[in-house]
């Protein structure tokens, strides 16, 4: 038996060379969105509305974000923030979270590899999908869009598969109870992907478990969890109005009003969202394996009747659950023969091109490099904020000062009410992204004009007031 467990053990290693190349990216994408946020280009959405309530947990506080107004489990039902708040007890950091974003996302090449092997694909193509893993688009994009904990699910549903194809249950079961704690939506994919174990992989236990899973956590998610902690209910229902105003309204109509899907699936927008979709994985995506495709329709549905633009690029979270599905179809394609691309080689050549022109690499040369001209005066803002009071300060900024009970992002200089903050920071050069040069000046004066409050600091039109009354 003990020689058993080890063969099994040596069988389940990945080659050096991957844990290698693992390591690296883990390294690299740690590195970019640690650098981005460096350069105040990380966001209070999303960034700061998952960094608060974190904060706020790991204090022993409610875990409400006060820039949306929200209990932490209104948003999608995400439990996984309450085991990541552990992280916060031993240190409050938001460079947390991009570790554990890096490190998610990099660990999506073991199973990726495993899977391959699986497979019966040859050592060097299996280490070819690995990479084409990485390299493809999304994962380096994902990362750099602040934090996510859908990005946990990644490997864990890849993970899953895999489990399932050895036929090891448990481990099985415990990947999809942590990927249903990672977004509400997942629950539709974890349901769908057990049809396709039941019927294509004839995997019925674990199909069981995924469907009973999936159905039972969407069930308590959005018609308990939701309702209780998120007075709007279930989040982004509104994006499919033309469907209905509920989720069993907006089903039944899929199938009562076709007109209306087809209107809104035949888009040129959702034309180019499946063009660069594929682009990556073209090479491979041969339609007669297209069976794992099945566990992607409920994601892929979502993405195309969907108003929102952002559903339909490689640069969001929304096409996240989509590429598992994809690389099984593209290791079946590969492992049959029948992929357009055999060669190792060659897979990596097309996976490098895809990367360099659907990658948002560019930014650090472009955008990431606009706010240079007040990066020091910023930090020297934020270093004068000395407290744990309030803050009202833009959008980018509030990730850096989003560990306290109050921070709101500046908006309209008439529903901005100063006397509510300890701390107002403003930039007129860069005001962010739901202000204007015009507004910030507003509230310039506004505090100029105020005698509670007092200029603590001003320099390349970074501005820091000060309120020295009390706060309403």
């Amino acid at each position: 038996m003990g020689n058993l467990t080890v063969r099994n053990f040596k069988a389940w290693m990945p080659p050096r060379s991957l844990l290698g190349i693992m390591s690296i990216s883990a390294a690299i994408l740690l590195a970019s969105s640690t650098l981005r946020h460096g350069l105040f280009h990380s966001n209070a959405w999303d960034l700061g509305i998952f960094d608060q309530p974190l904060y706020l947990l790991s204090r022993g506080l409610p875990p409400v974000s006060s820039i949306i107004g929200v209990h932490i489990l209104g948003d999608h039902a995400a439990w996984i923030f309450y085991p990541l708040a552990g992280l916060y007890w031993i240190y409050p950091d938001v460079h947390w979270l991009f570790a554990v974003q890096a490190i998610a996302l990099a660990l999506g090449v073991l199973p990726t590899y495993h899977l391959a092997k699986q497979a019966g694909l040859i050592e060097r193509q299996a280490l070819a999908i690995a990479i084409a893993y990485l390299l493809y688009p999304l994962i380096f994009n994902l990362n750099l869009f602040d934090f996510h904990p859908e990005v946990i699910a990644l490997p864990l549903i890849l993970t899953a598969i895999w489990m399932a194809r050895a036929d090891r249950i448990l481990g099985f079961a415990v990947c999809i109870v942590v990927v249903l704690g990672c977004r509400d939506a997942l629950a539709l994919t974890v349901t769908a992907m057990g049809v396709w174990l039941v019927v294509f992989e004839k995997k019925r236990i674990c199909g069981a478990i995924s469907i009973v899973a999936g159905l039972v956590w969407f069930y308590l998610a959005t018609q308990v969890i939701l309702p209780h902690f998120q007075p709007a209910g279930v989040l982004g229902l509104s994006l499919y109005a033309e469907l209905g105003d509920s989720i069993p309204e907006i089903a039944l109509n899929l199938i009562l009003k076709p007109d209306v899907v087809l209107r809104r699936v035949l888009t040129f927008s959702n034309l180019g969202y499946l063009v660069i979709l594929v682009a990556p994985l073209a090479w491979g995506l041969t339609p007669r394996y297209f069976a794992p495709m099945v566990a992607a329709i409920p994601q892929l549905a979502m993405n195309l009747l969907s108003e929102k633009e952002v559903q339909k690029n490689l640069v969001h979270q929304y096409s996240l659950p989509i590429l598992p599905f994809m690389l099984l179809v593209v290791i079946a394609s590969l492992a049959a023969g029948d992929a357009w691309i055999q060669r190792p080689k060659n897979i990596l050549m097309w996976s490098l091109v895809a990367f360099m022109a659907l990658g948002q690499w560019h930014l650090f040369g472009t955008r990431y490099l606009s706010k240079l001209s007040t990066w020091q005066a910023t930090r020297s803002a934020i270093a004068h904020v000395t407290t744990q009071d309030p803050v009202l300060a833009p959008a980018a900024l509030v990730p850096h000062l989003s560990h306290r009970s109050r921070i709101n992002v500046i908006g309209k200089a008439e529903s901005v009410k100063l006397e509510n903050y300890r701390y107002v920071l403003l930039n007129q050069r860069h005001p962010g992204g739901l202000s204007t040069p015009e507004i910030v000046l507003k509230l310039v004066n506004q505090a100029k004009n105020n005698p509670c409050f007092q200029l603590s600091f001003q320099r390349d039109d970074v501005f820091l007031f000060q309120n020295s009354c009390g706060m309403k």
